[in-house]
């Protein structure tokens, strides 16, 4: 044993450098929000089948465990994109988007780590590109976010067979000319003059037709009441009141009139 022990020594001291020195190969730190996707070098390459998840992994130190981050994302891109009219446009854009968990194998192997450079933004662009052209300077200006983020989602839900899914496109910024948006500005502010002054001509016609309901009205009141008001009824309605005053507490002075047809007269002796 002891002629022995210098190999024996020499060979566990190889065994433990080789140990430490691919720790770092074997066992691999999935973190959070991560997914991982093994290639073996001997048998068969990329495994598309099973997806790794959080946690410590042990694979062999001649295999490659590649780890995705699979939360949702964000990156903004500018885009210099032409309208209808062939005018030249830039849109700041933000892509919020995720790979696909369970088919993470198949994107390392089709793709690879740079599919937001590969898939993501060239997608995006190009279904920018598309809606922006079909739309002129002024509805780009005007109803363009509405317009282009319901279109690029839409066209989007494509980029499933590319093993992303992209959750929402929104368009932060759009830059035309100079003298183009001037020119659209000041429309859009003449088109709200416009609809103030017409807002306020009919609610005047409005007023109007109030006001004429409302003198229609009295004068058809007036009409009946002449044509069924007589002496006899204003006597009564003379003596009814004059009995509603008398019988309330306040202090009053009540001089009946003179003769039979007088109405009484109500002093107040405040």
């Amino acid at each position: 044993m002891r002629s022995y022990a210098p190999q024996i020594i020499t060979s566990l001291l190889l065994s433990v450098t080789l140990f430490i020195y691919f720790i770092p190969e074997t066992f691999i730190n999935v973190g959070p929000g991560e997914r991982a996707v093994l290639w073996k070098r001997f048998f068969g390459g990329t495994v598309t089948e099973k997806v790794y998840g959080e946690g410590l992994q042990i694979i062999f130190p001649w295999d490659e465990l590649y780890v995705y981050d699979v939360r949702l994302q964000e990156t903004e891109r500018s885009m210099t994109v032409l309208t209808d009219e062939g005018l030249m446009a830039t849109l700041l854009v933000s892509i919020r988007f995720a790979p696909d968990k369970a088919l993470l194998g198949l994107l390392h192997r089709d793709v690879g780590p740079e599919y937001m450079d590969k898939v993501v933004i060239p997608e995006v662009e190009a279904t920018v590109r598309k809606a922006v052209g079909a739309l002129s300077s002024e509805e780009l200006y005007t109803r363009s976010r509405d317009v282009i983020q319901d279109a690029v989602v839409l066209a989007l839900e494509e980029t499933a067979q590319n093993y992303v899914n992209v959750d929402d496109v929104i368009i932060r910024r759009i830059t035309l000319p100079e003298p183009v948006q001037t020119a659209i500005e000041l429309k859009i502010e003449q088109q709200h003059v416009a609809d103030s002054f017409v807002f306020r001509l009919r609610t005047a016609r409005q007023e109007a037709e109030r006001k004429r309901i409302e003198a229609q009205g009295f004068a058809d009141y007036n009409t009946i009441i002449s044509e069924t008001l007589t002496d006899d009824m204003l006597i009564w309605e003379g003596v009814r009141a004059t009995e509603t005053i008398a019988g309330s507490d306040n202090a009053k002075v009540i001089i009946m009139g003179n003769g039979k047809e007088g109405l009484p007269v109500i002093l107040s002796a405040e």
